[in-house]
C-alpha cells in the first residue's frame, strides 16, 4: 500500500526532494574526503603534473549545455509544450552520452601521453638505459636525455628510433632462464652493439654471453627485457611522455623540479642522494587519484544516466505536462549537482595538479 499518494502535494514533494539533497550530500562527502586526500599526500612528495586532455573539455561543454537543455524541457513541460519537452529530455540525453564519451577519450589521451591510473613509479628504475646495458650503433654509444634517446649529441630521428626501437624488440622475447631469445636483427651482422656493464655482448646459438663462456644471467636477462619493454614504448627516465618542464612536471614541496646530466634539481640546486633515491621510488599518486576522482564522476553520471533513459522514455509516452513535472524537476536537481560536480573538479585539477 503506498500511503504516499495520501500525502500533501508540497509534504510530498519536499520528502522526494530531501531524498536527493542527501543523495547529493553523501557524494559531496565523497569527493571533499578524496579532494583532501589528494592535497595532504602531496606534501613531501614528489608529483607529477600533468595537463588535462583536451577531450575534458569538451565534456565539461557536454554537461553544461545538457543542463541547459533539461532547464529548457521543464520550462516547455510547464506549458504543456509537449514536442519541444521531447526534444529537450532527448537533447539533454544526447549530451550525457557524449559527455561519457569524451571523458573516456581523455582517459585514453592520458593513458597515450604515458600516464595510466595504476603506474608505479614517476622516474623509470627498472631497466633505466644506461644502469647495466647500452646500445652503440656504427661504434658511437646512444644516450639519454630525459625521454629522448640521443646519438653524437643529437636526438636521434624518427627513422633512426624506429630502427633502434625495432632491434630491441626483439629482446623482449627472451625467456628469463635460459637466455634464448627468437633473434633476427642481433644475431646478424648489423649497425647495433649491446653493451652490458661497458663489455661488449656477442651472440651464439640465439644467446648473449660475456666471452666464450660465460653467458648473461638470468637476472641480467629480466633487466635487458625491461629495458627493452622502456625503448619500445618510448620511455627514456620518465614514465609520463615528452620533455620535463613542457609536457609535464615533477614538483616537490609545491617546487618544480629541473632536470641535467640525469639528475633532478630543485630551486638550482641538485637534489641530495638521499632525496634522489627518494625520488626513483616515489609512486606516481598523482595520475592515481586523477582517474580516481574524474572515474568516480564518470560512474555517479553512468548511473544517472540510466535513471534519465527511464525518464526520456516517459516523456515519449507523455506522462509529464503542466500538471505533472516533480519528477523531471527531481531529476534535473541530480544531473544540474553532477555538472557543478564535474566543474568542480575541473578546476581543482586544473589549478591543484
Amino acid at each position: 500500500m503506498d500511503l504516499s499518494k495520501d500525502l500533501d502535494p508540497v509534504v510530498h514533494e519536499k520528502m522526494k526532494k530531501n531524498l536527493v539533497y542527501v543523495s547529493c550530500f553523501s557524494i559531496v562527502m565523497l569527493f571533499a574526503g578524496l579532494s583532501s586526500a589528494y592535497i595532504v599526500s602531496m606534501g613531501d612528495a614528489f608529483w607529477l603534473e600533468t595537463t588535462l586532455p583536451g577531450a575534458f573539455w569538451w565534456s565539461t561543454a557536454c554537461i553544461v549545455t545538457s543542463s541547459l537543455t533539461f532547464i529548457a524541457s521543464i520550462s516547455y513541460a510547464k506549458k504543456d509544450n509537449l514536442l519541444l519537452t521531447k526534444v529537450g529530455m532527448l537533447s539533454t540525453l544526447i549530451f550525457g552520452l557524449l559527455f561519457i564519451y569524451f571523458q573516456w577519450s581523455g582517459f585514453g589521451q592520458l593513458m597515450d601521453r604515458g600516464v595510466h591510473p595504476f603506474q608505479n613509479h614517476i622516474v623509470v628504475t627498472d631497466g633505466r638505459y644506461g644502469d647495466y646495458f647500452e646500445v652503440k650503433k656504427n661504434d658511437q654509444f646512444i644516450t639519454v636525455d630525459g625521454n629522448d634517446y640521443l646519438l653524437s649529441e643529437k636526438k636521434m630521428s624518427e627513422q633512426d628510433f624506429s630502427s633502434f626501437q625495432n632491434y630491441m624488440k626483439e629482446f623482449i622475447s627472451g625467456e628469463n632462464y635460459n637466455n634464448k631469445f627468437r633473434l633476427v636483427t642481433a644475431n646478424s651482422k648489423n649497425q647495433y652493439t649491446l653493451v652490458f656493464k661497458g663489455t661488449p655482448l656477442f651472440v651464439k646459438n640465439n644467446s648473449f654471453f660475456l666471452n666464450d663462456s660465460t653467458p648473461l644471467a638470468s637476472a641480467d636477462i629480466l633487466r635487458l627485457k625491461q629495458l627493452s619493454q622502456n625503448v619500445v614504448d618510448g620511455r627514456g627516465d620518465f614514465f609520463a611522455k615528452g620533455k620535463l618542464g613542457e609536457d609535464f612536471n615533477i614538483s616537490f614541496k609545491g617546487e618544480k623540479l629541473e632536470y641535467k646530466n640525469r639528475k633532478l634539481f630543485y630551486k638550482g640546486k641538485v637534489l641530495s642522494n638521499f632525496l634522489q633515491i627518494k625520488a626513483t621510488e616515489s609512486s606516481d599518486m598523482a595520475s592515481s587519484f586523477l582517474f580516481i576522482l574524474t572515474f568516480l564522476h564518470l560512474l555517479h553520471v553512468a548511473v544517472a544516466l540510466i535513471y534519465l533513459s527511464r525518464v526520456v522514455l516517459k516523456t515519449f509516452m507523455n506522462k509529464f505536462g503542466a500538471e505533472n513535472h516533480l519528477t523531471l524537476r527531481l531529476t534535473a536537481i541530480f544531473w544540474h549537482f553532477l555538472g557543478l560536480l564535474w566543474g568542480y573538479l575541473i578546476l581543482f585539477l586544473v589549478f591543484i595538479h
